[in-house]
C-alpha cells in the first residue's frame, strides 16, 4: 500500500540524471522508477544541457566531472535559461566543489558515496521548493519593499532598482526571509529552518555560501554592506535604509 501511494504521490515527476557513469545512472534509475519517477540519463556536458533544455524536468542531478564539458559549465549555461532544480553530485570530501555549485546557483549537493535513501530525500527537498514557488497562489502577499529593493512573494521575484536580481530558489527564500524581518537579526539557525528541507548540521557553511552569492548579486560589500550586514556571533540582517549595524 505504501508503494501504492508513493508512485501516486510522485507519478509523472520527470528527473535527468547527467553523469559519465553509466552504472551510477542505472543504479539511480532503479531505484526511482519503482517509486512512480521518470527518469532520463545524459553522458556528457553538452548532451546534458542539451536535454535539460530542451523538455521540462522536475529536477536535475549534475555531475561536476564530465566528458566534453564540466558540470559547472553545464550549470552556468543551464542557469542563464532555467529555474531547474540542480542536485550536484561531488567527489568525497571535496568542499570547493560544493562551495563552487552552491556560488553558481546549484540547490543543493551530494557526495558521490551517498545512499539511495538520501538521494531521494535531498531530491524531495529540493523539487519540494520548487514546487511551493509554483503552486503558491492563495493568500497573495504584497510586495516587501526595502529601499531600492522589491521583493514579490506571490511572482518570487525581486528587483533592485528597477532591475531584476536573478536568483535562485534558495536566494530568494533568504531574500525573502531575511526582507520581511528588515531591520531585526536572523540566525543562521532560522534561516536553515526556514528555507531548507533538510536537516543541516550546525557548522553547515552552506547559508554563508548562498548569502556571499546573495550580496554579490546585490552589489553588496560585505565590508560595508548596504543591504545585508553580519551581526557577529548572531547572524544577518537586511539593513534598512539609514540603519546603522555593530559588525
Amino acid at each position: 500500500m505504501s508503494g501504492q501511494s508513493e508512485s501516486a504521490s510522485n507519478a509523472r515527476i520527470k528527473v535527468l540524471i547527467v553523469d559519465d557513469d553509466r552504472k551510477l545512472c542505472r543504479l539511480i534509475r532503479d531505484y526511482l522508477e519503482p517509486l512512480g519517477y521518470e527518469v532520463s540519463a545524459a553522458y556528457t556536458g553538452p548532451e546534458g544541457l542539451e536535454v535539460a533544455l530542451h523538455d521540462s524536468f522536475s529536477a536535475v542531478i549534475l555531475d561536476v566531472m564530465l566528458p566534453g564539458m564540466n558540470g559547472f559549465d553545464v550549470l552556468r549555461r543551464l542557469r542563464e535559461k532555467s529555474r531547474v532544480p540542480v542536485l550536484m553530485l561531488t567527489g568525497r570530501g571535496e568542499e570547493a566543489d560544493r562551495i563552487v555549485g552552491l556560488e553558481m546557483g546549484a540547490d543543493d549537493y551530494l557526495p558521490k558515496t551517498f545512499s539511495t535513501r538520501e538521494l531521494l530525500a535531498r531530491l524531495r527537498a529540493v523539487m519540494r521548493r520548487s514546487m511551493i514557488a509554483r503552486t503558491e497562489t492563495e493568500d497573495r502577499l504584497p510586495a516587501i519593499v526595502v529601499g531600492d529593493l522589491h521583493v514579490d512573494p506571490e511572482a518570487r521575484t525581486a528587483a533592485l532598482d528597477d532591475q531584476p536580481l536573478q536568483l535562485t530558489a534558495v536566494e530568494f527564500d533568504l531574500l525573502l526571509s531575511l526582507a520581511k524581518s528588515a531591520g531585526r537579526v536572523r540566525t543562521r539557525e532560522q534561516l536553515l529552518n526556514e528555507v531548507a528541507d533538510r536537516n543541516f548540521d550546525v557548522f553547515d557553511r552552506s547559508i554563508d555560501v548562498h548569502i556571499s552569492s546573495l550580496r554579490r548579486k546585490l552589489g553588496d560589500d560585505p565590508k560595508s554592506p548596504r543591504f545585508i550586514a553580519t551581526v557577529r556571533s548572531a547572524g544577518y540582517m537586511l539593513r534598512k535604509p539609514g540603519s546603522e549595524v555593530l559588525a
